[in-house]
């Protein structure tokens, strides 16, 4: 409507402009006047005059109105010309319509704004970004808590709590996520994202201090493993300490003294000797136990190498061939892409995979298809997995919640060690080992690499 009504008046002037040049001219020419035809020329001149001021008046209005846009500037009024007609009125009552809709979307902005840092102030997790510069952006009130750096306006100021973080912060590629112990007290879970803002990239930290919640479980595994060696040490010394006392026993009622030394009856001696029997199983049985539990506190750091999955896979079935051949049991292997490569160490990856294949295969001896898949799978920057599935009887729930809880075990025979040590390593790997299992269905054991 304002459109139409600006046209139609910039169509009105021009067409009296073009009336009373032709007037003028008609009279200079045919009447050979020429009072008459200057007049109506200057009224002309006057017409094109109020015209270019009519257009120019749309412009400059058009013109403050973007400036008040582009400068975020809502607060100009466009009234000052209403009496100019009704174009104009209606002019003024668009922009300023308009500049009420954007005063009020920045005011829900700057609301939302508002609330969000609010938010980010409360919460417990400490949140910090920087840009490509390393300038900090925001910092909320758990970060510096837990960081205590005064006058924190840079990244590189983490490095006057540890040199070593600060290098491991800059490191970090976006969706990563790193464990850090800076001192006694300070154990963080560091996770990066980054984000384009402003035209700037920006990086942005979650910060956790775990070190109460590592405590506790330290306290509660301690207790756990407490309990374990209680349990074996008390298997293994009262049967021990009860036959000690039984064969004092027999030797007080089933011996005598003769001339030469002491005589004992033969089913004494024989009872004894069952006796000593015993006490030297149940002995080795407890050396073995401590010999489990050496194994699994003496676990060497990694030695990376980077190769193939598919080496990686070879190495292992050429260990299990024969053992796989014997029990009839079969590997189905998938590597994605095919070329995928693995930092780690190749033999304590490899001893990982041994136990997991093992423990499918005894899972499939009553099983029609006695199959095992082999499988890995790359992830971008989130690294990759390696999984061993089978279609056994799978693990009951109770027992999946301590499946990797040293020497426990579902098995007649094993120590209980080998899960709970294959976790370890994935552990200094900087990886994790997990398990689901439907039973009766299946049963995935996922090698996470970071």
């Amino acid at each position: 409507m304002v459109y139409k009504r600006f046209s139609f008046g910039v169509g009105l002037r021009i067409i009296g402009i073009i009336l009373n040049l032709y007037l003028a001219l008609y009279l200079y020419y045919s009447q050979d006047l020429w009072l008459a035809p200057a007049i109506l020329g200057l009224i002309a001149l006057i017409q094109i005059g109020e015209m270019i001021y009519y257009v120019n008046s749309i412009n400059h209005k058009l013109a403050r109105f973007l400036d008040s846009i582009r400068y975020a500037d809502f607060s100009s009024s466009f009234t000052s010309d209403s009496k100019m007609g009704n174009s104009f009125r209606e002019v003024n009552t668009s922009f300023n319509e308009v500049m009420e809709v954007f005063k009020q979307t920045r005011a829900e902005k700057e609301e939302q704004m508002l609330f969000l840092q609010v938010i980010i102030q409360h919460i417990n997790t400490g949140i910090i970004s920087f840009n490509d510069a390393g300038k900090i952006g925001v910092i909320n009130n758990a970060a510096k808590h837990l960081l205590q750096i005064p006058q924190f306006r840079d990244i590189t100021d983490l490095g006057k709590l540890s040199p070593k973080l600060l290098e491991d912060v800059m490191e970090m590629k976006p969706g990563q996520r790193i464990s850090k112990k800076v001192n006694l007290s300070l154990h963080l879970i560091i996770q990066s994202t980054s984000l384009k803002m402003g035209g700037q990239s920006w990086t942005l930290l979650s910060l956790q201090n775990i070190n109460a919640e590592l405590q506790s479980n330290e306290l509660e595994a301690w207790q756990n493993l407490t309990k374990v060696l209680r349990h074996e040490i008390m298997n293994s010394i009262t049967p021990i300490s009860s036959l000690v006392e039984s064969l004092r026993t027999i030797l007080d009622e089933d011996s005598y003294v003769q001339q030469e030394g002491f005589l004992i009856k033969r089913d004494g001696f024989m009872d004894m000797q069952e006796g000593l029997d015993t006490i030297a199983n149940r002995s080795r049985g407890l050396v073995n136990f401590v010999n489990a539990y050496r194994d699994y506190t003496n676990i060497p750091a990694p030695k990376k190498v980077t190769m193939p999955v598919s080496e990686l896979f070879e190495n292992v079935l050429n260990l299990m061939r024969e053992e796989l051949k014997s029990a009839h049991v079969k590997i189905e292997t998938k590597i994605h892409p095919v070329d995928l490569e693995i930092h780690c160490d190749p033999d304590q990856i490899t001893m990982i995979l041994i136990n997991l294949l093992k423990n499918a295969s005894e899972s499939l001896q009553n099983q029609a298809d006695r199959t095992i898949w082999l499988s890995s799978i790359g992830q971008g920057d989130l690294g990759l997995m390696i999984q061993v599935e089978d279609s056994g009887p799978g693990i009951i729930p109770e027992a999946l919640e301590r499946i990797f809880v040293p020497f426990y075990t579902t098995k007649k025979t094993g120590s209980g060690i080998g899960l709970a040590i294959s976790r370890q390593i994935m552990n200094l790997h900087k990886g994790s080992l997990e398990v689901t299992s439907i039973p009766n269905e299946r049963t995935v054991f996922t090698m996470n690499f970071r």
